[in-house]
């Protein structure tokens, strides 16, 4: 009788898994998910450029993937040597570059698709093949059957070079003006804030002089040799200023670090912007602070923050959850400082410092 009733709860068991496996939908590692259609990329040959790698050089496109479940879809980029994409260590050496949910391209500037060359072995000046892969996933991966690119990588300059930004924002003194610096070749990068009440107006110069200066050309964005015409802002602020000597064009893309958390006025969920100082390149807010915590974000955002993960110290550290502690209320100095060489291919550096100073 034992026996019995042992064989009928195993049997009832199997039936109510099985049931609950038709009630709840079935689970996507289970079903056969694949790629619709092949992967498709702008150019099968590339040639590689210094002097335009701030353009683009590959488009990489794919198809939708399709999965049981209603929920977003996760996409990277593989790119390998095609010696390394078999056997039991296939695509373990692989560059990987996440895409995001839904998306369904991605550009490569020649300056990125350089660096993956370069990082997985291809030597500069020489034509050498790339096997580029779409990997998608949900509760599992799967990939795109591979592609076969040719590319042709050059030899990164060393860059030490600086460009100045004389305006109406400091008064048209070349010898105190924003320093750009050569984040590429011929490529210059650099931070200013322009205050309330300042005019828009500024030139780019070659050196800490008038000898040889650029003004706006047939639009603002356009760069012309000893132009009178002046480039302007658009309006109060700071800004990531970028200058390519290459084509001739610059860009101002509004850009602030700022103070948040629970002693400021916007508490978690708005920054107070700080404003930067060119000459010594920090950036500072001068607040009223009460009691609470403190910590560093970019662009009233959490994409990129810093907090302290050692609150003795003026060292804060990239995505730490941690924050200083302002012990009394009353007028603060904050300063933060950071070696931003060239977020957009770089990232951003692991450690900044600041300082928070009652006055």
């Amino acid at each position: 009788m034992k026996k019995y009733i042992n064989k009928l709860f195993v049997l009832g068991s199997l039936l109510f898994l099985a049931a609950s496996c038709e009630t709840e939908g079935q689970l996507t590692t289970l079903a056969t998910v694949t790629f619709p259609s092949a992967i498709e990329v702008s150019s099968s040959t590339i040639v590689l450029k210094e002097d335009t790698s701030d353009q683009s050089a590959l488009l990489v496109s794919w198809p939708k993937v399709t999965y049981p479940i209603a929920a977003p879809v996760t996409y990277a980029i593989q790119f390998d040597l095609p010696t390394d994409i078999t056997g039991t260590e296939a695509w373990a050496k692989a560059k990987r570059v996440d895409v995001g949910e839904d998306v369904l391209s991605k550009s490569f500037t020649s300056f990125e698709l350089n660096k993956i060359a370069t990082d997985l072995g291809l030597k500069p000046n020489v034509a050498g093949d790339l096997v580029i892969r779409v990997e998608s996933s949900m509760d599992h991966r799967i990939y795109s059957d591979p592609v076969t690119i040719k590319v042709t990588p050059y030899l990164k300059t060393v860059v030490i070079g600086e460009i100045y930004m004389p305006g109406s924002y400091q008064g048209w003194a070349v010898e105190t003006a924003a320093a750009l610096t050569e984040i590429q070749l011929q490529v210059y990068q650099g931070y200013m804030t322009l205050p309330d009440g300042a005019g828009p107006g500024f030139k780019l110069n070659k050196g800490r002089n008038w000898a040889q200066f650029f003004g706006a050309g047939a639009t603002n964005a356009d760069m012309k040799n000893m132009s009178d015409t002046d480039f302007t802002l658009p309006g109060a602020g700071s800004y990531q200023i970028k200058a390519n000597l290459n084509t001739l064009k610059w860009s101002a893309t509004p850009y602030s670090w700022g103070i948040v958390g629970t002693s400021q006025a916007g508490g978690w969920d708005n920054s107070t912007p700080m404003s930067y100082d060119h000459q010594t390149k920090t950036w500072k807010v001068t607040a009223n602070l009460t009691t609470g915590a403190l910590k560093f974000r970019l662009n009233n955002s959490w994409t990129i923050n810093y907090g302290p993960a050692d609150p003795s110290t003026n060292t804060i550290n990239l995505d730490n959850g941690g924050a200083y502690d302002i012990p009394e209320a009353g007028l603060y100095e904050v300063t933060f400082k950071i070696n931003e060489v060239d977020p957009v291919t770089n990232g951003y550096p692991k450690t900044a410092t600041c300082t928070i100073v009652k006055k």
